[in-house]
């Protein structure tokens, strides 16, 4: 049987269905396949002990583009984002602590009380960053220029070319920085404390296999910046029901413009010809006719398992294949009967660090000790850890006087050496978590009624994340802006005709923005 349909979206993750709703808002008939049972790809939010909801795997809110929101009017769809009360918590070694507002002035008098002079350079180091963040995210919803490419692609260039000309110079300066030095050799040239220097390197290790004090790892702090979704831009919020009322509210607006999703339906292969792509066939038998398809998933699986080896030239499947994901992340989630008791600042009523991102990790070389366990033996003894309470601000994901965590952990690497698998250190490895934080909070372990444990192999096996890695592919210079997911093919087109890349794997990369999907289904439209 075949059905036919002009554009077939592969994945009902959150860009395979923004990517779904503009077509359809076009006028095209549009139809999705999500091989799981629910859609949302890796922002969903399902029960994992009895009476217990949380993000399973992407757990907080703020690179969601404004612009995609306001398009598929996902707050008219029921989605409701609230900023964290704090942004982050960071507890000390040796018992102190250090809190990050997002009022400036109040941020300024908590640095100082770690340092005077950081407390000084702080307005410097976060006027310098939102200047070099606002150039970038002004490319966010942009199609890169491919190198080589014909006469829109030489327009796009030029466009870049000048906005980087229109910079002051020091900020030209100040972005060659960021996108080639480590995240500790730029934190090193205003701040001087260990706390200090340790929460803002944080975001250069998030989802990023690598030390603080690796190149590149500076600019993957300043992805985590781009975010515009909350009145202050940056700022980290939280989507009431979790991660999954995102991705909810797109579905919804998806079908409103006449979008067929169906889930617990696998896609088999692309099927092509010599004129490019025919269409889908389905893991249950039946082919899907579609003048072109856009697929939301890893660009490994898409061109090493979907498409014919015939279809796309060697040369282009080795480059693809030799895409780097491993983002080294493990994920819990964790039912708690009380909230954490912090050494630092005792109780279990809650209070005001309890509802911001809880960070373990108290200094640069805390980190590198991490990373460097990490390499020798697959993951730390003492991990690198985030964690949020999302039911301090939310009374839908936990029944009353009880509450959720998430904990996203690294590094943890997805490829384990001597043969072992992570089907049998999973256990072993949430241990050190959990220790990690009791270290901190010495009630959590006793607190702990269920979990949820999720390996880099769970990741790639659950949700497609290759290597575990939540960006489809490390956000390194040479897997960026042209570069992604390889130079040639940045425009959201795969050398056959017809066939689209709309998940992270294109720019601007991962995280939950929908920008890979506004931005491919901009260039489908073009072709179409």
């Amino acid at each position: 049987m075949t059905t036919d349909c002009e554009v077939a979206v592969i994945g009902a993750g959150h860009n395979g269905l923004v990517c779904a709703a503009y077509l359809a808002k076009a006028g095209l008939k549009v139809r999705v396949f999500e091989r799981r049972a629910v859609v949302g790809g890796a922002a969903v939010t399902e029960e994992f002990h009895p009476g217990f909801r949380n993000s399973v795997c992407a757990y907080t809110v703020s690179l969601l583009n404004r612009k995609v929101v306001d398009d598929l009017d996902l707050y008219g769809h029921g989605l409701r984002i609230v900023e964290r009360p704090l942004a982050n918590f960071l507890p000390l070694e040796g018992g102190g602590y250090l809190k990050a507002h997002g009022d400036p002035a109040k941020m300024q008098v908590e640095v100082r009380r770690h340092s005077t002079a950081d407390a000084d350079a702080l307005p410097d180091y976060e006027a310098t960053l939102d200047r070099v963040a606002r150039v970038l995210r002004s490319f966010i919803l942009e199609t890169p220029p491919n190198l080589g490419g014909g006469v829109q692609d030489l327009w796009r260039l030029w466009k870049t070319g000048r906005r980087f000309n229109a910079m002051e110079r020091e900020d030209q300066r100040d972005f060659a920085d960021i996108m080639t030095l480590s995240a500790d050799e730029f934190l090193s040239r205003w701040f001087v404390s260990d706390a200090v220097k340790a929460l803002f390197a944080f975001d250069g290790v998030v989802g990023n296999y690598a030390s603080p004090s690796m190149p590149g790892t500076a600019y993957v702090l300043l992805h985590h910046c781009f975010g515009d979704i909350l009145e202050r831009p940056g700022a980290w919020g939280h989507a009431i029901g979790g991660m999954g009322a995102i991705t909810q509210a797109m579905a919804k607006a998806a079908e409103a413009a006449g979008v067929v999703i169906e889930t617990s339906c696998p896609v088999a292969a692309v099927e092509t010809d010599d004129r490019g792509v025919r269409g889908l066939a389905l893991v249950d038998g039946r082919v899907i006719s579609a003048r072109a398809v856009a697929a939301n998933l890893h660009p490994g699986l898409l061109v090493g398992k979907l498409l014919d080896s015939k279809a796309t030239p060697p040369a282009f499947q080795r480059r693809i294949a030799r895409i780097k994901s491993v983002s080294a992340t493990f994920r819990m989630n964790v039912a708690l009967s009380e909230l954490p008791d912090f050494a630092c600042l005792p109780g279990t009523g809650q209070a005001q660090h309890h509802t911001a991102g809880i960070i373990f990790a108290p200094s640069v070389a805390y980190m590198e000790r991490a990373y460097r366990d990490a390499r020798d033996f697959g993951w730390s003894s003492q991990p690198i850890v985030e964690m949020l309470i999302p039911s301090t601000i939310d009374d839908t994901l936990a029944p009353a006087g009880r509450h959720v965590a998430s904990l996203f952990c690294q590094h943890f690497d997805p490829h384990l050496s001597g043969g072992r698998s992570w089907d049998d250190c999973r256990e072993e490895a949430a241990e050190a978590v959990i220790d990690t934080v009791n270290a901190q909070a010495p009630n959590f372990r006793q607190s702990i009624l269920g979990r949820q444990i999720l390996s880099p192999l769970d990741l790639e096996r659950e949700f497609g994340l290759v290597g575990g890695d939540i960006f489809h592919g490390a956000l390194s210079l040479n897997q960026l802006f042209s570069a992604r997911p390889t130079l040639g093919n940045a425009a959201y087109r795969m050398p056959v005709r017809g066939l689209y890349l709309c998940g992270a794997g294109a720019h601007p990369g991962g995280g939950v923005t929908g920008a890979p999907g506004h931005n491919a289904a901009r260039e489908i439209l073009k072709d179409l």
